[in-house]
């Protein structure tokens, strides 16, 4: 089979087009439509222990039984045209969903909905902050989510004092959106860690920090598989919507990356695995 695989050290261009063989043992095979391109792919790419076909979210055909499925993959290996996934992250995608709106459910949205709701606590009282590029990421979905439960969402502190702020940039933003909470108010964040946070300001203001990952949602089953039919009902109804996303061919996986971290596409970036040119 044919995958981009990583052949030198940094940068987006370190991807090739390489036969490689099928993976097998004990886990659920796809044949994969479309893969997606995420922001922990490059983080990966930049790690210094990346494994050799990174790319974390799949859909595809399950090859038992030809079901459309939709897969996380902790371990990379999803810029493949087959992948072996755990049997406890594969779901089933519903007709009315488009594989497109499952890749973005199943990692996005996922975030997007427990930072709000299994972390945060979302309710039609708060006043809710999203510190992420709102076009694109989870970020559009977070302000969706929080919309459907009631809260109101402003853009800036000009608008309102936060009860709830949902923070994907982290680092030194976080001090400016810890100032601007109000009391008994609290912040998720996600993505990069933030090193240490001290309690004093946290327990003078009545405030609190909460901290999400998606891998503790794949540790439970049960979690992964109720929260994302949640969110394909969503979508079903319309609820959700997404931004066009690009689509590369698998040999341009290297030019999704260089999109992606130039911040140039407003959805999720997603590589056409059928299509290797």
């Amino acid at each position: 089979m044919l995958a981009a695989v990583i052949a030198a050290s940094d940068g987006p261009d370190v991807f090739a087009l390489d036969e490689v063989p099928e993976p097998s043992g004990g886990a659920i095979l796809i044949d994969v439509t479309l893969a997606g391109v995420s922001l922990r792919d490059l983080e990966h790419r930049r790690g210094p222990h990346a494994p050799p076909v990174l790319g974390t979210d799949v859909v595809g055909r399950r090859r038992s039984d030809g079901r459309r499925v939709a897969a996380l993959l902790p371990d990379g290996g999803g810029y493949a045209q087959v992948v072996a996934a755990p049997a406890g992250h594969v779901v089933e995608v519903p007709d009315e969903v488009g594989d497109e709106q499952a890749l973005a459910v199943l990692e996005q949205g996922l975030t997007a909905w427990h930072c709000l709701h299994t972390v945060g606590r979302v309710d039609p009282g708060d006043v809710v902050l999203v510190a992420t590029a709102g076009a694109g990421g989870a970020g559009h979905l977070e302000i969706q989510l929080a919309r459907s439960a009631g809260a109101r969402v402003i853009a800036s502190v000009q608008d309102g004092t936060p009860t709830l702020i949902l923070d994907g940039i982290g680092g030194r933003l976080f001090e400016q959106l810890r100032a601007v909470l109000a009391p008994f108010g609290r912040i998720v964040t996600y993505g990069e860690p933030l090193g240490s946070v001290p309690v004093a300001p946290l327990v003078t203001a009545s405030t609190g920090v909460l901290g999400f990952d998606l891998r503790q949602v794949l540790a439970d089953e049960e979690l992964y598989r109720s929260s994302a039919a949640r969110l394909f009902h969503l979508v079903e109804r319309g609820v959700l919507t997404f931004p066009e996303s690009p689509v590369y061919p698998l040999s341009a996986v290297g030019r999704a990356h260089t999109d992606l971290e130039n911040r140039v596409v407003a959805g999720k970036p997603l590589i056409d695995v059928r299509h290797p040119f």
